[in-house]
């Protein structure tokens, strides 16, 4: 709008829509002779590009608004821009002029606030003066048993928390065994939660019994009795059964939901060599039960023995099956 050269008119006039290709291969000398000074050019309605151009360009912060727009310096006069002897015309590049990188950027030049450090206050009389040892000799001597929970409570839950990640040696065990017993209510407070107790029975069944034991007096032990019934059956979870059936006396639907997921563990596993194993270990489990008389088999008599006849070919579902026809015999 200000120029008034036509000349200059068009070649910024080419910037507002993309430039023709053959621009940038374009001297100024070329530009010059192709220019037709017959040809006019119009100016489009600049507002338009106006709005165009702040609906597109990022907002700035008002901060950032307020810097110095980038400017390369000029140090000299015109005669800077003037040729050197002997030196091409076009050079005009940024290393030719002087002019380091940093101000080529797009960002604002802005005035760097000053944020002086505060003071310190001076301590008061009734305050602690930290000491500021300018240099240490030696290394201090910590006592990290100073307020260190030395008792026996301590030890047995760091142990009940290794229990349920690996199997603890016998000793290890002794002294989860001996502060159970010297505090009752050590149980309680030992970590063992019913999320925790199949854990437990895989790698450490001994203790687990011990712990359901002292849990028997418990409100909380229905929780653990549910896990326990639910839990994925194993070696290790008939021993802690059958260790807690001949200590105490079991609620009867407990024991007998126990069986009958044994049994259908037994009937939905897909693994032969695994089903034989566990049909094996069922069949030692519910004999010993029937034998110490802990079951009254006639509760279970027709599920036990559809169990037996359909693993007949088993050496110990056969033995089973003979129990509880002998049984059946003697019962008036």
């Amino acid at each position: 709008e200000q120029t008034r050269d036509a000349v200059e008119r068009k070649f910024l006039l080419q910037f507002l829509t993309p430039p023709p290709k053959e621009l940038p291969k374009q001297s100024v000398r070329d530009f010059l002779a192709s220019h037709d000074p017959a040809d006019v050019p119009t100016i489009p309605d600049l507002d338009a590009f106006r709005r165009m151009h702040q609906e597109g360009a990022p907002q700035v912060p008002g901060r950032a608004a307020l810097g110095v727009r980038p400017v390369i310096r000029d140090d000299s006069e015109a005669a800077r821009w003037v040729p050197t002897p002997g030196g091409d015309a076009s050079s005009g590049d940024a290393k030719a002029l002087g002019i380091t990188p940093e101000e080529l950027t797009m960002l604002s030049y802005e005035p760097g606030w000053c944020r002086p450090t505060p003071p310190l206050l001076e301590a008061t009389v009734d305050e602690v003066h930290w000491l500021h040892v300018p240099h240490v000799l030696c290394e201090p001597m910590w006592d990290y048993t100073m307020c260190a929970d030395t008792s026996v409570g301590s030890e047995v839950r760091e142990l009940i928390a290794k229990a349920v990640k690996a199997p603890l040696p016998a000793k290890e065990q002794q002294v989860i065994f001996s502060g159970l017993e010297q505090d009752a209510k050590l149980v309680y407070h030992c970590g063992l939660t019913p999320r925790k107790l199949p854990d437990l029975v895989e790698h450490n069944p001994a203790i687990a019994i011990e712990v359901l034991l002292k849990l028997m007096s418990s409100s909380q032990i229905t929780g653990y009795f549910s896990v326990l019934v639910n839990m994925e059956m194993s070696l290790h979870s008939m021993e802690v059964v059958n260790r807690l059936t001949t200590a105490v006396d079991l609620p009867t639907e407990f024991v007998h939901l126990y069986i009958s997921n044994c049994i259908s563990s037994c009937e939905n596993i897909k693994d032969k060599y695994m089903q034989n194993r566990l049909v094996r270990l069922v069949c030692v489990f519910l004999q010993s039960l029937i034998r110490n008389k802990i079951i009254n088999v006639q509760d279970l008599f027709i599920e036990v023995q559809a169990f037996c006849i359909e693993f007949s070919r088993i050496r110990e579902a056969a033995s089973l099956f003979r129990l509880l026809k002998t049984l059946e015999h003697q019962t008036p």
